[in-house]
């Protein structure tokens, strides 16, 4: 089953409340939470506060992206905000192994995240011990970008490897995903899709999600700014 993770990046923040409400009602299974620290990533974003009022909000899973310099020290707080998921990139830190052994400890879901020029035999020894990949099929940062096309068959690697070391781990994709991309990605082994602007830049972003859960069924050829 394909589940839908809308991401606040995109939300209209005087309006948090009700656009998740929204998306909500509409379908999604997660609300997804971008976290920059202006390092790793060449832009600043929401911490554990943020994810705090996010779980008052809603009863959904929240899944927390942390594209931060040593992950380790925040993710305690993260959990404790509320993070159901917590996932990080294996660049972020020096001990990949100890860090997803960290997050499962805090009694969160635990995931890897793989940039676009990041192989796969990165996160390849810790298969065992997540449950999930999030594939970025845009450079992270930004909201607002363009589909890389080359994700795909990357994609498509990373669901035979799964495969092959632990085929209970899901895959996560975010970057440029709307309902020109959502068919493809799925067909190449998606199984969760994060959107943006996608979802909360459009007039309703209930039905946006609607529209994109619609979208997975059906594979399309094409880039799309998500």
């Amino acid at each position: 089953m394909v589940e839908i993770a809308p991401s606040i990046l995109s939300a209209d923040f005087t309006r948090l409340g009700e656009q998740i409400a929204a998306v909500e009602q509409a379908g999604a299974s997660y609300i997804h939470v971008d976290v920059m620290d202006g390092h790793f990533v060449p832009n600043l974003t929401l911490g554990p506060f943020i994810v705090e009022w996010v779980r008052r909000a809603t009863n959904l899973p929240i899944d927390t992206h942390l594209m931060i310099e040593d992950p380790d020290k925040f993710i305690g707080a993260f959990a404790k905000a509320g993070a159901n998921l917590i996932s990080v990139h294996p660049e972020a830190t020096y001990h990949l192994h100890r860090t997803v052994h960290f997050i499962r400890d805090a009694g969160c879901q635990a995931g890897v995240v793989l940039n676009p020029a990041t192989p796969l035999a990165m996160i390849e020894d810790v298969l065992a011990d997540v449950n999930y990949v999030l594939l970025m099929s845009v450079n992270p940062g930004f909201g607002g970008q363009k589909f890389i096309s080359a994700s795909l068959d990357k994609l498509r690697r990373l669901r035979e490897l799964i495969r092959q070391r632990n085929p209970q781990v899901r895959i996560e994709i975010d970057g440029g995903i709307g309902v020109e991309t959502a068919g493809d990605v799925v067909a190449a082994g998606a199984e969760i899709l994060v959107a943006g602007s996608a979802i909360f830049g459009q007039p309703d972003p209930g039905q946006a999600v609607q529209a994109l859960i619609r979208a997975a069924s059906v594979p399309i050829r094409g880039g799309a700014v998500a």
